[in-house]
C-alpha cells in the first residue's frame, strides 16, 4: 500500500506544472547560490563590474609619496565554457579571490551555465 501511495504521490508530482525550468533553478542559483551570490561580483547580467578600489602608497628613492589606485574586477563570465566555468567553481588549478563553490551539483553547474549564457541575449 505504501509503494502504491508513493508512486501516486511522485506520478502527481511530475504531471504537474510547479517544477522550475533549468533556466529559473539556474536564475536562482546565480543570486543565491548557497553562499555569496555570483551576482555580487559578475552583476545581474554575468558581465563583470568593479569589486573594490583602494590605493597602494608608493615610496620613491627621492622621498616622493605617490597614490596608485587599484581596482579589483569581476570579469564577464558571458562567454566561458561549460569546462571553464566549472572549473572556476570549484577551483580545480588555481587560487582566486573567488569563493569555492565545490557544494554545487552537476546539475546546479550546468543550470547556471546556461542562465549565465542567456544574459547575452538581453540589453
Amino acid at each position: 500500500m505504501k509503494r502504491i501511495l508513493l508512486f501516486l504521490i511522485i506520478t502527481y508530482a511530475f504531471s504537474q506544472d510547479w517544477f522550475i525550468t533549468n533556466y529559473e533553478y539556474g536564475k536562482m542559483l546565480y543570486h543565491n547560490p548557497r553562499g555569496i551570490s555570483c551576482a555580487k561580483c559578475h552583476g545581474e547580467k554575468a558581465k563583470g563590474k568593479i569589486i573594490a578600489k583602494y590605493y597602494v602608497t608608493k615610496k620613491h628613492k627621492n622621498g616622493t609619496v605617490e597614490k596608485i589606485l587599484k581596482v579589483v574586477k569581476a570579469p564577464n563570465i558571458q562567454n566561458v565554457s561549460y569546462d571553464e566555468l566549472k572549473e572556476r567553481l570549484l577551483h580545480y588549478k588555481y587560487l582566486s579571490v573567488m569563493p569555492k563553490y565545490n557544494y554545487l551539483t552537476k546539475e546546479e553547474i550546468e543550470a547556471l551555465y546556461l542562465y549565465i549564457h542567456a544574459q547575452k541575449d538581453k540589453k
